[in-house]
C-alpha cells in the first residue's frame, strides 16, 4: 500500500529487477500506470486483474500508448497486476491520539457535519525573544491551525514579542473525538539571507472537540510550553478564542456510539507497522503540497504540528507514562487498601457497617446492579463541582517534563541515528537494557500468573489437577444443593474476619496457586 494524493498526477512505477550477483541488478522490464486510469474502490469488493506490458527502458514505459503503436509489432513481456485506489481508508498523517479527521479519502463516504468550529487568534503576550536584532530581543512570528484538511498560517508579525494577530477561521467538524492543533513559529526566512534557515518552534496548544460547550464561546490564554535541552521553558501565553456549535444536539451523542473509524479498518485492518509506514509517506505527500501553497509552510512546521517524532524512544516520556498508568491504576489501588482496612478492623465501626452492606446486597442480589449505578452516579455529580472551566492544555508536570535529567535530555534531542560518542552511546545503551529488563521481568511476572491458571486443568502437573478436579466436582454438588448466598456470605465474612482469627502465613489456597508449574521452566 502506498499513499496517493489528489489530482494522482504522478503514476505508479514499477520495474522487475533480477539478482545478477553481489549488490548487482539487472532490469527485466519497467512499467508505468497512471492512477488517473486505475478503478477506485469504497469498499472489500474483488478488483479486475490486469496484464500490463513490460518495457525494456523506463522512458520507452512513460511513453505509453504512443510507444505500443510504434512498435506494435514487438514482442512484450507481461505482469499479471491487482491494482486499486482505495478510498474506505482514513489516511493518517497525524498521531492517532491527536487526530483531527477520522473520514475515509473518498469524499463520497463522508458523513454529513454535525457542527462548525470557529477559531479567533488573537495574540502572543510575554513571548520569549528567540533573535537579536540591533541589540534588543525580538521575534517574527506566526501561527498555524490544523483540523481536518484544512491548514490556514496567519501573517507573520516581525519585530515583536506581543504579536496581535486578530484573525478568525471555521471548520466543520465530522467527529467529536478530534483534536485541533495550533502552533507558533517564529519565520526563519524573514531578513535572513539563508535561505536554508529553519522556523524555530515557539510551542502549540491541542484543544479537544468533546471538551467544548456547544454554543459557548471560550477565551483562555495557553501557555506555550516547548521542551529545549537545557529544559522545559515557558515561551509565553497564546490567547484564543473559540467557539463549537452543533447543529443536532440527538446526532452529535449517536456520534459518540459510531465506530471511531471507516469500516474498511475494520473489515480489513492494516497492522501497526503498516499505519506507520503510510503515517510517514501522508506526512511527506502533505509537507510537499504546503510547501507549494501561498505563503508556504515549511517541512519542519508539518513535522511539529503532526507529531511525527512522538513514536521515538524517550526516557522522560515513558516514564511519564508509568506514572499515567498508576494514576489510572490509583482508584483500584486505594479500594484495595480501603477494603484491606476494613479486612484489619482498624475502624470497627466501618468494618460493621461494611458487614451489614455486605449481608444486604447478598440477601437482595437484585441491589447490586442498582447500587453500583447510584455509586457512579453520586461520584460522577459530586466531581461535577471540580470540572474544568476552559480546555485542557500542555502540563508539564503530566509529561514529567519539570523532574527530568540534563542526560535524559540529551538523549531525546539527539537525532536518528544518534551523533554522540560511543562511551555515551554505550552509557545510554546499558540504562536501557536496564529499564527494558524491569519491564521483561514485570511481563513475564504476568504472563507467569496467566499460566498458573491454566495449568488448573492442563495437567502439567498431575497431582495439582486432580485435586483441583475433585475440588470442582465437590463445590459443584455442593452448590447445587446449597442456596448461592450462603457460599458468598461465608467467604466474604471469611475475608473480613478479626485479626485475632488470622494466622501470618498465606492462606491454603494462595500456597496452592503459587506452587502451580508455568512455562518458565522450559524457557532458554
Amino acid at each position: 500500500m502506498f499513499v496517493a494524493a489528489e489530482p494522482f498526477e504522478e503514476p505508479l512505477l514499477l520495474s522487475i529487477e533480477d539478482r545478477v550477483g553481489p549488490n548487482k541488478d539487472e532490469t527485466i522490464g519497467n512499467v508505468v500506470i497512471h492512477l488517473t486510469k486505475v478503478e477506485r474502490r469504497a469498499d472489500d469488493r474483488p478488483i479486475r486483474t490486469r496484464w500490463y506490458d513490460l518495457e525494456k527502458s523506463m522512458s520507452s514505459a512513460m511513453d505509453g500508448e504512443e510507444g505500443k503503436k510504434k512498435e506494435k509489432d514487438k514482442f512484450h513481456s507481461r505482469i499479471h497486476l491487482c491494482v486499486c485506489l482505495d478510498g474506505g481508508y482514513h489516511v493518517f498523517d497525524e498521531s492517532t491520539y491527536y487526530s483531527s479527521d477520522l473520514r475515509p479519502s473518498l469524499k463520497q463516504l463522508w458523513k454529513k457535519p454535525i457542527g462548525v468550529l470557529e477559531l479567533g487568534i488573537i495574540s502572543v503576550d510575554g513571548l520569549h525573544p528567540t533573535k537579536t536584532r540591533e541589540g534588543r530581543g525580538t521575534s517574527d512570528t506566526y501561527c498555524v491551525a490544523k483540523y481536518g484538511l484544512k491548514w490556514i498560517r496567519t501573517r507573520t508579525i516581525s519585530d515583536s514579542v506581543s504579536p496581535k494577530y486578530n484573525e478568525q477561521y471555521t471548520w466543520e467538524v465530522f467527529d467529536p473525538a478530534t483534536v485541533l492543533t495550533v502552533g507558533v513559529f517564529d519565520n526563519g526566512q524573514l531578513n535572513s539571507s539563508d535561505g536554508n534557515s529553519r522556523d524555530l518552534k515557539i510551542g502549540k496548544v491541542r484543544i479537544r472537540i468533546s471538551t467544548l460547550e456547544s454554543g459557548r464561546v471560550y477565551t483562555h490564554s495557553y501557555p506555550l510550553l516547548m521542551l529545549h535541552p537545557s529544559g522545559v521553558k515557558k515561551m509565553g501565553e497564546l490567547h484564543l478564542a473559540i467557539r463549537f456549535f452543533c447543529y443536532s444536539t440527538v446526532d452529535m451523542m449517536h456520534a459518540y456510539f459510531k465506530p471511531h473509524l471507516p469500516k474498511m479498518h475494520y473489515k480489513r485492518p492494516l497492522n501497526i507497522m503498516e499505519q506507520e509506514k503510510l503515517r510517514h509517506q501522508a506526512v511527506n505527500v502533505v509537507a510537499a503540497r504546503l510547501s507549494r501553497a501561498e505563503p508556504p509552510l515549511r517541512k519542519e512546521v508539518v513535522e511539529y504540528m503532526s507529531d511525527t517524532d512522538s513514536h521515538l524512544w524517550s526516557m522522560r516520556r515513558s516514564k511519564a507514562n508509568f506514572y499515567r498508568l498508576m494514576t489510572v491504576f490509583s482508584g483500584m489501588l486505594s479500594a484495595a487498601k480501603w477494603l484491606g482496612e476494613v479486612s484489619t478492623w482498624r475502624n470497627p465501626v466501618t468494618t460493621v457497617l461494611v458487614h451489614i452492606l455486605f449481608l444486604m446486597l447478598v440477601c437482595f442480589p437484585e441491589l447490586i446492579l442498582p447500587t453500583v449505578f447510584l455509586y457512579m452516579f453520586v461520584i460522577g455529580m459530586w466531581n461535577w463541582r471540580f470540572r474544568p472551566r476552559y480546555p485542557p492544555h500542555m502540563n508539564t508536570r503530566l509529561s514529567y517534563a519539570d523532574a527530568v535529567s540534563p542526560d535524559e535530555l540529551d538523549e531525546e534531542f539527539d537525532r536518528f541515528p544518534t551523533t554522540k560518542s560511543p562511551d555515551v552511546v554505550r552509557f545510554r545503551y546499558d540504562r536501557l537494557r536496564s529499564v527494558a529488563g524491569r519491564i521483561q521481568t514485570v511481563v513475564g511476572d504476568i504472563a507467569t500468573q496467566g499460566e498458573r491458571f491454566q495449568a488448573l486443568v492442563s495437567w502439567r502437573d498431575p497431582r495439582a489437577t486432580t485435586m483441583f478436579m475433585v475440588f470442582c466436582f465437590v463445590a459443584a454438588i455442593v452448590l447445587y444443593v446449597t442456596p448461592f448466598q450462603v457460599p458468598i456470605l461465608l467467604t466474604g465474612f471469611y475475608l473480613m474476619r478479626h485479626p485475632k482469627l488470622r494466622n501470618k502465613t498465606p492462606a491454603a489456597p494462595v500456597n496452592f496457586f503459587r506452587r502451580l508449574p508455568a512455562l518458565t521452566d522450559s524457557m532458554l
